[in-house]
């Protein structure tokens, strides 16, 4: 994500979720030693810190546009939490039950360097981890923190990640149906998926930042349309990269067309996904017209989504 000013130093983010998820005590057991060696392992893997990013930067758009000072010690949990979550669905979504992936990032997925039972019990780890951080706020920011815990949750959930990627294992993976592959029936039902699997953690970051930053009604719905809208075309131009994209670049072994999965480009054709995708960011963009320079980096965020190289 080059190129993009945001508010918060990396290191920031790095340094928070070093306190979420420090290096094993000395003293604990080797079994649970192993186990959070490979959380730390999910998480600290180069990824952009998207989600993470998304929180901050809503919640300073949102408590900018009251010319509020925005609490740090109340946010960062959550932005904490997001990654977390994120970083338990990539494990779980690389498994060879799911995807069937031997790379992430250019780098041995969770279920190659450790095995497929702690890849699992990763997952179930980082994603209870997350909800513990959330609890991490002081207590006059307990009101708005739970608030937020409960879009968060949603999101990620049958309601949310979850659902979607059910969607997409009935549409891919005969093992888990008997035999019988689905396809969407629309374009809208592929959509709905796409806003399920990928948009609703996404759209939930920019959503509970505006909660966390103490914004006003108008301007917490205009961050949650942002990023729905931003989800979508990140989705669809993720579908475009597995068609188009350089594996080497990519860094992931496994695409979803070499795992017949139903992508937006093999639905709706190259030109008409590049379209959905440019329209998208566009949504996102007039979503943002309601704030002013505060909301620049956002800005910056959803052209780079829909016009990156991987």
């Amino acid at each position: 994500m080059n190129g993009i000013s945001w508010q918060f130093p990396p290191d920031l983010i790095e340094t928070a979720l070093q306190q979420v998820l420090p290096l094993p005590d000395k003293g604990v057991e080797p079994e649970r030693a192993r186990l959070q060696h490979a959380m730390r392992s999910a998480v600290f893997n180069g990824g952009k810190r998207l989600r993470f990013h998304l929180l901050l930067e809503a919640a300073f758009v949102a408590s900018s546009a009251l010319k509020t000072e925005l609490d740090l010690d109340g946010v960062l949990p959550a932005a904490c939490a997001v990654e977390l979550i994120h970083a338990y669905s990539l494990v779980h979504d690389d498994l060879p039950a799911m995807d069937d992936a031997d790379t992430r990032r250019g780098k041995p997925s969770c279920h190659k360097q450790f095995g497929e039972a702690t890849a699992i019990l990763v997952g179930d780890a980082l994603l209870t981890l997350a909800f513990e951080a959330m609890t991490h706020v002081p207590p006059e920011r307990s009101t708005p923190a739970l608030r937020a815990t409960a879009i968060i949750a949603r999101a990620s959930g049958e309601n949310g990640m979850v659902g979607g990627q059910m969607m997409d294992i009935a549409w891919s993976n005969k093992k888990e149906n008997g035999g019988v592959i689905s396809t969407p029936k629309s374009g809208e039902e592929l959509l709905q998926m796409h806003a399920l699997k990928t948009g609703a953690l996404i759209r939930a970051a920019c959503e509970a930042g505006g909660v966390l930053g103490e914004g006003e009604t108008k301007a917490i719905e205009f961050l949650a349309r942002y990023g729905a809208q931003l989800g979508r075309a990140f989705q669809l131009k993720d579908d475009l990269l597995d068609v188009e994209g350089d594996p080497e670049i990519m860094g992931k072994s496994a695409t979803d067309v070499a795992n017949d999965k139903i992508t937006a480009p093999a639905f709706f054709g190259i030109e008409a996904t590049r379209r959905l995708t440019f329209e998208a960011r566009d949504e996102a963009l007039f979503a943002l017209e309601y704030f002013g320079a505060e909301a620049d980096a956002l800005r910056h965020l959803a052209h780079f989504v829909a016009e990156r190289e991987k």
